[in-house]
């Protein structure tokens, strides 16, 4: 099996799960975002917001697919 063959197709306002820290923006693993804007040129990329409890954006940054993971 490919890595094509287990590829995710993902959507806008997909709900999404942070796989890995990213110290720098204050954003830990587990943490929920939302797909805002898809990217395929010059490489695949994804705009996701991360808000806080109340609905305030804490976060937005382009990710790439291994980055994050479909919310289940």
């Amino acid at each position: 099996m490919s890595s094509e063959d287990c590829k995710v197709d993902y959507s806008l306002f997909d709900v999404v799960v942070l796989v890995e820290d990213i110290p720098d923006e204050g954003l830990r693993a587990g943490m929920r975002g939302v797909i805002i804007e898809i990217y395929s040129q010059p490489v695949e990329g994804y705009e996701i917001e991360f808000c806080d409890e109340q609905g305030r954006t804490v976060a937005q940054l382009a990710l790439s697919s291994d980055q994050f993971q479909i919310d289940k």
